[in-house]
């Protein structure tokens, strides 16, 4: 099984179900990105929202993998940064891969297909580096170092789950030269 990814799909309400579906079924299987179960789509909708307003004003472009069946399984957006000392990296937000391809390598390969759209796609000449965050708790810094991602920050306690329970705020940087 494999992933086909397309950087900057057409925006039209098959994409945007598809975006709200992943990011609730990931949110509510425990996944670390921006929700905590119990989430529905409509809760996440602003989410996406500010998401996709940000590609329609070309700061934000968005890299999804579809499985076999086509259905959206992963996606991750790329956020350029607007302050001219820090346009020579990019953000890396909302990784995702759905729960039901979870340990078929599908997150491998989506950060793969991430850097390489970062070395090679139109629009990333300038790009020597990804950086993203993570929830500290997870062990999702020792996935990404296993994709050559660094650990380069930390922010001890930023991320509140629930009262009681702060995780890390764990920034990780790539550098693509």
């Amino acid at each position: 099984m494999t992933l086909t990814f397309e950087l900057d799909p057409s925006v039209d309400p098959a994409l945007r179900d598809g975006v709200l579906s992943l990011w609730a079924d990931v949110s509510n299987a425990g996944g670390a990105v921006g929700f905590t179960p119990p989430v529905t789509p409509e809760e996440i909708r602003p989410a996406l929202l500010r998401h996709l307003t940000a590609m329609a004003q070309g700061g934000t472009r968005l890299l999804v993998g579809r499985d076999e069946d086509g259905e959206i399984a992963a996606t991750a957006f790329f956020t350029f940064n607007t302050n001219p000392l820090m346009s020579h990296w990019v953000w890396l937000y909302t990784v995702m891969v759905h729960p039901r391809h979870q340990g078929k390598g599908y997150g491998r390969a989506l950060l793969a297909a991430a850097e390489d759209t970062a070395r090679t796609a139109e629009g990333f000449e300038a790009v020597e580096a990804i950086r993203l965050t993570c929830r500290g708790g997870l062990g999702l810094d020792a996935f990404y170092a296993r994709s050559g991602y660094k650990e380069v920050g930390r922010v001890p306690g930023a991320i509140r789950v629930a009262p009681g329970d702060d995780r890390d705020d764990i920034i990780l940087l790539l550098p693509l030269n």
